[in-house]
């Protein structure tokens, strides 16, 4: 290590320790173009939710998610609206907004397997991928 790295002032962990941590990352998180790539092919894995409120979704969302606001995720609504043991992943406004963390909390505490998307709609359309309009 260079003696007076601002970077490595702190050390870096063991290869393995880092390996480690950033595969936890990925069982949690997605990003928009992986979404994207599996929702076109017809036959995604995974139920896109918008954790967001339903007057937002109706702004503008994600092609092919669902509507489901964080507030308002219970184990009867979960029941109703997601199939049980199907993976979700979720999503919001971007790294401003915490409902998809929320929703996520959720809906893991339901016994669901979850990732949040990252960056949420605003990574979405950084990306240039398309944005759906209208309500649920």
């Amino acid at each position: 290590m260079t003696t007076g790295s601002l970077v490595f002032e702190i050390p870096a962990v063991s290869p393995e320790a880092a390996a480690a941590h950033f595969r936890e990352r990925l069982a949690l998180t997605t990003d928009a173009s992986d979404v994207r790539t599996e929702l076109e092919s017809g036959d995604p894995t995974f139920t896109l939710v918008d954790a967001r409120s339903a007057e937002n979704f109706a702004k503008g969302h994600v092609p092919g998610a669902i509507s489901f606001p964080h507030r308002t995720i219970t184990a009867e609504s979960a029941a109703r609206l997601l199939p049980r043991g199907r993976p979700v992943v979720t999503y919001c406004d971007g790294i401003h907004c915490n409902a998809s963390t929320k929703a996520a909390a959720k809906l893991a505490a339901l016994g669901y397997p979850v990732k949040e998307m990252l960056d949420g709609l605003e990574g979405w359309r950084k990306d240039g991928f398309p944005v759906a309009q209208g309500p649920a």
